[in-house]
C-alpha cells in the first residue's frame, strides 16, 4: 500500500490510510526490540477509545478596586451586593475608649497595693521585734494592760465627779473637794508639795565610764512614760533635787552631774512614786536604760519601795505677767 492511498469516510473528505502492519520476511514477527505487539495491530482487535477530556472551567474574573475590596464580576452581574469593607484597624470590632476615671481607679489600686506590701515587709522584718524575747514581750503586754486599766479608772473617776457636780447642793461640796484634790495633784507635779507612796529606788553606779547626763535623762523619761507621779534625784553628798517637767541635766567635772544648776556627785539615786511593776518593766526593755548602763560598764540597781518618800521641793516660779483670779 502506497503512502498516497486514502480511505473513504463518507463525509466527502478522504482520510489517509493508517500505517500498515510491519512484518518480517516470510510472515515472521518484526525482530525490532521496540516493535509493537502483533495483537495490537490486528484488524480484528477492537479500537481503544481515549478517555474524554473535560473542558477547563473558566474562573470568574475578579476586579480589585483601589480601596482594597474584592468584587466578583459574576456576582455583580447577577445583582449580588458586594461585601462591606472591614473597619479600619483590623478585627472588625470597635475599640473601647479608656476613660479618665478608670485610669484614676487603676492608679489608686496600684498605690494601695504598693503601700500594703511595704507595710507588710517593714512589719515582718522589724529587727527589734524579732530580737525580743518572749518574756520581754509578755512584760510589754502587761505594761500596756496595766496602763489601760489605770486609764479606765481615771475615766470612771472623772465621770463620777461630773455626776456629783451636777447634783445641786451636794454638787457644791463635791466641787470643793474636787478642786482641793486637783490642786494637790498639780502641786505634786509642780514639785511644790511632798509626796509618799509605793515606788522604786533606782541607783546608778559608774564603771569604767562615768554616768552621763543622757543616761539619767533616759531613765527619767522611761519612768515618766510608765506612769511615774513624783521623782527626786540625790547624789553621794546627800544633795537632793526635785525632778519636774522643766528639770535639765548636764555633765559636770570629774563624773559629776549638774541638775537644775546644782552639782551632784555619784553615785546617783532616783526615788520615784508609781506602779513598781510597770516602771521596772520599762527600765528592763531590750536596749533600754539597764542595757545602756550595763553596756558602759556600770550598774543599775532597782529596788522596790512600799512607801517611797519624795520630800525635796522645787521653788515656785515667780509669775511676771499672769495673776490668779478668785
Amino acid at each position: 500500500m502506497s503512502s498516497d492511498e486514502h480511505t473513504e469516510t463518507g463525509t466527502g473528505w478522504p482520510q489517509p490510510a493508517g500505517p500498515g502492519r510491519p512484518s518480517g520476511p516470510a510472515g515472521e514477527p518484526d525482530p525490532r526490540p521496540d516493535a509493537p505487539d502483533p495483537d495490537e495491530l490486528s484488524p480484528l482487535a477492537p479500537e481503544r477509545s481515549a478517555p474524554p477530556v473535560e473542558p477547563p472551567v473558566q474562573e470568574p474574573a475578579v476586579v480589585e478596586p483601589d480601596d482594597g475590596v474584592t468584587v466578583e464580576l459574576s456576582r455583580a452581574a447577577a445583582g449580588a451586593t458586594p461585601p462591606a469593607p472591614a473597619a479600619a484597624g483590623g478585627g472588625g470590632t470597635p475599640r473601647r475608649r479608656v476613660s479618665s476615671a478608670g485610669v484614676m481607679i487603676a492608679a489608686l489600686l496600684a498605690l494601695l497595693g504598693f503601700t500594703l506590701v511595704v507595710q507588710f515587709k517593714s512589719t515582718s522584718t522589724d529587727p527589734t521585734v524579732a530580737a525580743t524575747r518572749q518574756e520581754d514581750l509578755v512584760r510589754i503586754l502587761y505594761d500596756l494592760n496595766s496602763r489601760e486599766v489605770r486609764l479606765r479608772q481615771d475615766i470612771a473617776t472623772l465621770e463620777e465627779s461630773q455626776r456629783q457636780l451636777r447634783s445641786g447642793q451636794q454638787g457644791r461640796q463635791a466641787a470643793l473637794e474636787e478642786a482641793t484634790r486637783r490642786a494637790d495633784e498639780l502641786g505634786i507635779l509642780a514639785g511644790t508639795l511632798p509626796a509618799t507612796g509605793p515606788g522604786l529606788s533606782v541607783r546608778f553606779e559608774a564603771g569604767e565610764k562615768p554616768i552621763s547626763a543622757s543616761r539619767v535623762l533616759d531613765a527619767v523619761q522611761e519612768l515618766r512614760g510608765a506612769g511615774a507621779e513624783a521623782m527626786q534625784i540625790s547624789g553621794g553628798d546627800r544633795a537632793t533635787v526635785r525632778i519636774i517637767a522643766s528639770t535639765f541635766f548636764l555633765d559636770g567635772e570629774g563624773g559629776s552631774l549638774v541638775v537644775d544648776g546644782r552639782r551632784l556627785t555619784g553615785p546617783f539615786t532616783i526615788t520615784v512614786i508609781g506602779d513598781p511593776a510597770t516602771m521596772r518593766t520599762a527600765l528592763n526593755i531590750p536596749g533600754g536604760v539597764v542595757a545602756s548602763v550595763t553596756g558602759d560598764g556600770g550598774k543599775l540597781i532597782v529596788e522596790d519601795r512600799e512607801a517611797a518618800e519624795v520630800s525635796a521641793l522645787h521653788a515656785p516660779i515667780k509669775l511676771e505677767h499672769a495673776r490668779p483670779v478668785s
